[in-house]
């Protein structure tokens, strides 16, 4: 045997002691270190993998993110809890007020703002601050119905025009910007004139006025959404057009649409009033926002309150809707 030959032999000797004696010790240690780890993992020590969030997180998270803007964001909180109070004066009115809005007394007519009439009165007696607590229904429930047909109308000819697209996105736009090229006020006395009279028929051509912009927002929102992968993915796995447009395409398209229907409700709101200022409205005695500052204008040199009071609650509630509808824009941004 060479020197070479004994030298690796004993090397590998060596190795195989050192393999032997290391295999001893992982064996003689390994009932410790398995103890230790089973306290460890009863201690606690261990950190588990964290369970996927589920749509009760997701809702609270949303509504701590909206009290904390209201914390930093004081207007806000205020402009959500007088839209509440005006919304509930139209379901309850019993709770603001216990007087008769029609019935007045004459001995007290165009007395002005005091602790029992807490807007005055008007030149018949009756209770300004009762009048306008009942109107708000009224002018409400026409603002609601406004939106209402907008939102539903506008949807609908927005949503089918960005997902079809050709010829008939061609034909819903071109109509659309006919009737943008047409004041709103302008076009709904013209809807007007056509449906008669009412606060029902106003609501309906304020609502038909507001189509061409409700539908312009979908389209957008529509095509950004129609060339996403998943929109794709769920055409590759066999699902019909239909399905498509109602499982995916329109709940990721609405949120920006809902956003424009709260800016939609003030601007309904001031051309309901602006309506039923011109006459078109609820007639006399019937109490409504625009129809009372008509008829305090007759009387604006001697009672001031009879067109400022309710003229400020109008520009409360439609600041309020604004100040509401850009904390839902900045709330969306955020989401998306």
């Amino acid at each position: 045997m060479t020197d070479t030959t004994a030298l690796a032999a004993e090397s590998a000797r060596a190795s195989t002691g050192r393999g032997t004696a290391h295999d001893d010790t992982f064996a003689t240690t390994s009932a410790d270190r398995f103890a230790d780890a089973a306290a460890s993992r009863e201690a606690g020590s261990i950190v588990e993998k964290p369970s996927a969030p589920t749509a009760a997180d997701g809702r609270t998270g949303r509504v701590r993110r909206l009290l904390a803007t209201g914390v930093q964001h004081p207007g806000t909180a205020l402009a959500a809890v007088w839209i509440v109070l005006v919304l509930v004066s139209t379901v309850a009115p019993g709770l603001f007020t216990s007087q008769d809005p029609l019935v007045g007394v004459p001995s007290e007519k165009l007395t002005g703002p005091s602790p029992a009439h807490w807007f005055g009165t008007d030149q018949l007696g009756r209770d300004l601050f009762t009048r306008v607590v009942f109107g708000s229904a009224l002018t409400l429930q026409a603002a609601l119905i406004a939106v209402g047909i907008g939102l539903a109308v506008g949807s609908v000819l927005g949503l089918l025009a960005g997902f079809v697209g050709r010829w008939v996105d061609d034909v819903v736009m071109r109509i659309a910007d006919v009737l943008l090229a047409i004041p709103s006020l302008l076009l709904s006395l013209a809807l007007i004139t056509v449906l008669g009279f009412g606060t029902v028929n106003v609501a309906i051509a304020v609502g038909l006025g507001s189509v061409a912009t409700v539908s312009r927002i979908m389209r957008s929102e529509v095509i950004r959404v129609r060339n996403a992968v998943y929109i794709e993915a769920a055409f590759a796995s066999g699902n019909r057009w239909s399905r498509v447009l109602v499982r995916h395409v329109l709940p990721n398209s609405a949120g920006p649409v809902l956003v424009l229907a709260a800016l939609e409700f003030g601007t309904a709101i001031l051309a309901v009033s602006a309506l039923s200022f011109l006459g078109y409205g609820a007639q006399p005695p019937a109490p409504e926002w625009g129809s009372l500052i008509a008829t305090g204008r007759n009387f604006l040199t001697t009672a001031w309150w009879l067109t400022t009071l309710p003229g400020v609650v109008i520009a409360l509630t439609v600041l309020s809707a604004n100040a509401l509808s850009r904390a839902l824009d900045s709330e969306g941004r955020r989401v998306r």
